[in-house]
């Protein structure tokens, strides 16, 4: 049976700032109607008469034209503007696409997942507790609040990000079993908005995309170690600190014992990804002692901040060297607060500082970039460690920072402040 007429016109454009998201403009005395039935379809209102689709699948155009189709079923007037028209009727596919297998129905059902799984975190309806980088992609774990109360594993990013198949009764058991999974991984609450994330939040909520061109000059690469320079570094520090004693009980490891017995730094010589701790230094209390903290250091730390560590366990500074946020602050790092955590990052996004209270493995982390979750090198310190220390670590890292770039020379001792690595392409989204 037919609809009543309904007098409302809708026009459908591309977003001039961000394709494929598309506007809505509505006219007429009947517009709330034809607004309420957009909202059906995804739509948010961004002024008395626009209204904003934008997903993270990039379906818009889809989702665009099953809105029209229906709207004219209920007597509604649109129009499809013609650049709108041409992606409607585009057929493309992602990039890279994991599941090569799918139909185009099927790709558009995953990111149909995908899309539910992002509005629900956006609106409330499920909870992450804790995220991690399984060393492909991000995982989570987190709760639905609202209906059948399910406690899922997430995994994936975006277009990608898909419940796996283990629901688990309570949420402590779905805690306890990513903990397990993912171990020193494990950061608490919700992963950082990827950057299309980021652009649809904007979007939805009436602001224009901002990019890295449109704000800042894009972020310097952070200081890395270069290959074998952590192996040269060992090497000078028995050479020419006598009071660290040489102990290789394994090929592939090396210990190096203080003098007192109090202190002990463990190197991996097999560590080379990014994610491998190459570092592994504790205190004691006492040569037979109780271990007092402990700190792990992946392949790619800088050498300063390792001989930092190393220095102060050998001989620490007779005067109290502050609080590490008071020398961050001084240097001009950018502070910010999470629920459960501070963070401090350099002006140019190239290092990051992170305190979080309530962690005992990793109560401070120390990373090169702005994101945990693709550092290109990170220092975990546990519960225990001393407030000098981490002023001593703060001010190498702010060195680091401020440090102009050495050029490459021959040097007979290792290199404290190596030169920055190359910046790395990404890949595209799309």
């Amino acid at each position: 049976m037919p609809y009543a007429p309904a007098d409302a016109h809708i026009r459908f454009t591309l977003h001039p700032d961000h394709h494929p998201a598309v506007i809505a403009t509505t006219s007429g005395p009947t517009s709330d109607a034809a607004r309420s039935h957009l909202h059906d379809h995804g739509f948010h209102g961004t002024g008395p008469t626009t209204m904003v689709l934008a997903r993270i699948d990039r379906e818009e155009p889809h989702y665009t034209a099953k809105a029209a189709q229906l709207l004219q079923q209920y007597g509604f007037t649109t129009a499809i503007d013609p650049a709108l028209q041409e992606e409607i009727d585009a057929e493309w596919t992602w990039g890279n696409y994991p599941y090569p297998w799918c139909t185009r129905d099927e790709v558009r059902e995953v990111g149909a997942k995908a899309q539910r799984i992002h509005d629900d975190i956006a609106e409330g309806r499920l909870i992450i507790h804790l995220h991690a980088d399984d060393g492909h992609t991000t995982v989570a774990v987190g709760s639905y609040t609202t209906g059948v109360r399910r406690h899922v594993h997430l995994h994936g990013e975006n277009h990608l990000r898909q419940e796996t198949d283990i629901v688990f009764d309570t949420e402590a058991e779905a805690v306890a079993e990513f903990r397990r999974l993912y171990s020193v991984a494990v950061r608490p609450g919700p992963a950082p908005l990827t950057d299309l994330e980021h652009t649809v939040r904007q979007l939805l909520a009436g602001k224009p995309p901002t990019t890295t061109e449109q704000t800042s000059v894009p972020a310097a690469e952070p200081p890395v170690a270069e290959p074998g320079e952590h192996e040269a570094f060992l090497q000078a520090l028995f050479d020419q600190e006598r009071q660290w004693e040489k102990y290789r009980p394994f090929d592939e490891t090396t210990i190096a014992s203080h003098e007192s017995l109090t202190a002990r730094a463990e190197f991996d010589h097999e560590a080379r990804h990014r994610t491998d701790v190459a570092w592994t230094i504790a205190e004691y209390d006492g040569p037979v002692g109780e271990r007092l903290w402990h700190a792990t250091l992946t392949a790619g730390t800088p050498v300063a901040l390792i001989h930092t560590i190393l220095q102060h366990l050998d001989a620490p500074l007779l005067i109290a060297a502050g609080e590490a946020h008071d020398v961050l602050r001084d240097a001009g790092w950018h502070p910010a607060s999470h629920p459960a955590r501070t963070t401090w990052t350099a002006a140019a996004g190239t290092l990051t500082f992170e305190h979080t209270p309530h962690s005992t493995t990793d109560r401070w982390t120390l990373y090169g970039g702005d994101k945990l979750d693709h550092a290109a090198w990170t220092i975990r310190l546990s519960a225990g460690v001393g407030g000098d220390l981490l002023a001593e670590l703060a001010s190498t890292a702010t060195t680091l920072v401020a440090a102009p770039t050495p050029a490459p020379a021959p040097r007979p001792a290792p290199a404290l402040l190596p030169p920055a690595a190359a910046p790395r392409p990404r890949a595209p989204h799309r």
